[in-house]
């Protein structure tokens, strides 16, 4: 039987779960894409036993809520990464997957589900603003949903993401300390300079190319960080 909410999901159960290890509790919430055409070839991979992957919900571009995967229990659906230099994300986290190819925005209705979803898992778990990232955040260099169309500061306004910094930048941009920085703020993922750089770019300045910059650091902090 699926989880308590007040949401009331179609329930479609996946076969590709399993016990959350060492006694962990959800402490953490993944937002993913699904790069697929529709939501119905989303639950079809997401119950598929072949590809062993799945997510606790899946919210269509209409709005539409199922949940896959009881809460309690650990969903396939991040993968090997890391997060504040904790791993085992699977254990960690719930995982809401989002009916989106990531090359367009995300629909009213859909957001407002996710809002809606959001606030009863973070008050239900006592998961904090902070404790919502996206895969790319956990995954960097391997992952990139919710992508660059998704709206963070949407969520920020709202409570159900970590605000971003508002400080200027050094004046002298350091990629050892960039990297201090962001992983104070979470990216403890093992990865290269520009695997890191993108991976920040792409949940906070999407829009941003070429080398690292003064305005790469705002986000993560402030300025009591880099002076």
């Amino acid at each position: 039987m699926p989880s308590t909410t007040d949401l009331s999901p179609i329930w479609h159960p996946s076969p590709n779960f399993g016990p959350r290890r060492d006694g962990l509790e959800p402490s953490l919430i993944v937002l993913h894409y699904t790069a697929m055409r529709s939501a119905s070839a989303a639950l079809e991979r997401l119950c598929d036993p072949g590809p062993e992957v799945s997510a606790h919900y899946l919210i269509g571009s209409d709005g539409t809520l199922w949940q896959l995967v009881r809460e309690e229990d650990r969903a396939w659906h991040a993968g090997a990464g890391e997060w504040h230099g904790q791993t085992d994300i699977n254990s960690r986290s719930l995982g809401i997957e989002l009916d989106n190819r990531g090359d367009h925005p995300f629909s009213e209705v859909q957001m407002a589900k996710l809002e809606q979803l959001l606030k009863d898992i973070m008050g239900r778990w006592s998961i904090a603003p902070k404790g919502v990232i996206g895969h790319s955040d956990m995954a960097p260099g391997r992952k990139f949903d919710p992508g660059a169309r998704f709206d963070w500061q949407r969520l920020e306004r709202q409570g159900l993401a970590a605000r971003r910094g508002y400080d200027e930048g050094p004046s002298d941009p350091l990629s050892g300390l960039f990297r201090a920085i962001a992983r104070d703020a979470g990216f403890t993922a093992d990865i290269n300079d520009e695997e890191l750089l993108a991976a920040v770019r792409l949940r906070y300045r999407p829009w941003a190319k070429g080398s690292l910059e003064p305005a790469d650091f705002t986000p993560l902090g402030h300025a009591a960080l880099w002076t």
